[in-house]
């Protein structure tokens, strides 16, 4: 079995996501508590929204222009059974355009 780091891409910022009213709020989470019942225990680490980043180099970091607004860690025994995880998931109800990536972990030899 492999692991899958899940992106939530997004052009909506998390805090324009966030600004909804309590009963949208309930609506979302419901959904996603849905989903990760369904992924069971699949679901590594259900994963946390993000917000607003800094892209850093060696000589200065600066606003980040990444779209990536949440994460989610899936165990799975291949990236197109992880791809299966995600298929109907919750954050394809974001407005905008809502995508998801999904990177295997890669083991590093002899750690």
């Amino acid at each position: 079995m492999g692991k899958y780091m899940v992106l939530y891409r997004s052009p909506v910022s998390t805090a324009e996501q966030m600004n909804v009213t309590p009963e949208q709020a309930k609506a979302g989470m419901d959904l996603w508590t849905a989903w990760s019942q369904q992924a069971g225990s699949a679901l590594l680490d259900f994963g946390m929204p993000l917000g607003e980043g800094k892209h850093v180099t060696q000589d200065r970091a600066n606003r980040s222009r990444a779209d990536i607004r949440g994460y989610s860690i899936v165990e799975a025994g291949s990236l197109d059974e992880a791809v299966t995880l995600v298929k109907d998931h919750p954050h394809f109800h974001t407005p905008g355009g809502a995508s998801i990536e999904i990177l295997e972990f890669v083991p590093i030899p002899g750690m």
